[in-house]
């Protein structure tokens, strides 16, 4: 018998977890087979199991590497099995027979010109009639790969499509954390945190052979919700920039530039009068904006998805410079604060008003005492990540 023919030294690695489908998983190692011949690549075939019925036989008989597992999560398989991994590239998807692994070539084809991570797309490409539920295909997946687009300036088109391919280099890059079904937004988020290079292909979706039920459908109808829930929180997690760093430096920018334009006095601008009610706008403007932004720079640090702009970080908010700007700030409003206090007193523990100047000091006092815990705080995640190498 002829050897199959080869025509790069890339070896791939198909890897799949599989729960209880002794029905389908003959059939999709034979489709491993075949994808590998025809993409004319070498590879191996590594079947994370959790299950209970005779899939392990199966899986073996048919020629692949079992890996046994207990049950916990789509996920935790995936970081199970890559000490396992021996492939320069990782295929991975579903064993039921919804995706065509007859077919990796074009997943192939694009790792080989260079990407990092390739993406399957149902929505270019064939959706059999029953593969997707309506309110999958119409809402649930336009609308979560919509927010997550959004979020993080991506353009994926099909982002819970489980057929997707890697450099195994990229795979460890992404060092998966999910144990579940979130792992599929927390892997495609972290691709473009890490600026990995990525194309999509449009594949064959299929439905449920015969006699299987899906493990949603297995696990009750709030099964697809759960799902597309635990995946949008893992988006919103990993996303520091777009709730936190760029609203809060539009919010502390407006803020200052209204308070700084009242302090000295009100003013009016196209019949619009900016006076104290405008400055105290201002001032919460400029705390919750500060706020933001410094929860922004620790939420980076602990994700450290650029290490280039972690070292800027250290440099602009070490110990010492930002201790003494935030005793700097507070006594920089310390008098104002005296003065309103010595009025309070005077006039028998009564203000009739509160000036400008007044306002503008307690902000400088917030400000000097955020500046100062954040330091702290900053510099003990460093601190403690240095030590340990994560937290």
């Amino acid at each position: 018998m002829s050897l199959p023919k080869v025509r790069s030294n890339k070896f791939v690695s198909i890897v799949v977890p599989a729960l209880n489908e002794e029905l389908t998983i003959g059939k999709f190692v034979d489709w491993c087979k075949e994808g590998l011949a025809k993409a004319e690549v070498s590879g191996e075939i590594l079947i994370i199991d959790s299950s209970t019925d005779k899939t392990v036989e199966i899986a073996e008989q048919h020629g692949a590497t079992v890996i046994k597992t207990p049950k916990r999560g789509l996920g935790q398989a995936y970081i199970d099995a890559l000490p396992h991994i021996k492939g320069d590239y990782v295929i991975m998807g579903d064993c039921d027979l919804t995706y065509d692994f007859r077919e990796i070539k074009t997943f192939v084809d694009k790792l080989d010109e260079g990407y990092d991570f390739v993406m399957g797309t149902r929505m270019h490409g064939h959706i059999e009639t029953g593969a997707m539920p309506p309110l999958h295909r119409y809402f649930g997946t336009p609308l979560t790969t919509f927010i997550l687009n959004v979020v993080y300036g991506s353009c994926f088109s099909d982002i819970h499509c489980g057929m997707r391919a890697m450099t195994t280099d990229a795979l460890r890059m992404i060092n998966l954390e999910s144990r579940s079904w979130e792992y599929a937004s927390e892997m495609l988020l972290k691709v473009v945190r890490l600026h990995l290079r990525v194309a999509e292909v449009p594949i064959k979706f299929y439905k449920d052979v015969d006699g299987r039920l899906s493990h949603h459908k297995r696990s009750g109808w709030m099964s697809p919700w759960i799902a597309g829930w635990i995946n949008l929180r893992i988006v919103f997690l990993y996303a520091p920039d777009f709730f936190l760093m760029k609203p809060g430096a539009i919010a502390m920018s407006l803020g200052l530039a209204i308070s700084l334009c009242v302090a000295f006095g009100p003013f009016t601008l196209w019949r619009l009068k900016f006076s104290l009610y405008w400055l105290l706008f201002g001032v919460f403007l400029t705390i919750i904006g500060y706020s933001a932004v410094q929860m922004g720079i620790l939420s980076r640090v602990i994700c450290n998805f650029m290490p280039e702009r972690e070292a800027l970080y250290k440099r602009l908010f070490a110990y010492n410079r930002g201790v003494v700007l935030g005793v700097f700030l507070f006594l920089d409003g310390l008098p104002s604060l005296i003065q309103l206090i010595a009025e309070y007193v005077t006039n028998n523990f009564n203000l009739t008003a509160i000036s400008n100047e007044a306002v503008l000091g307690l902000l400088l006092i917030t400000l000097g005492f955020q500046t100062f815990t954040f330091t702290l705080l900053f510099n003990l995640l460093i601190s403690k990540k240095e030590r340990h190498g994560s937290f």
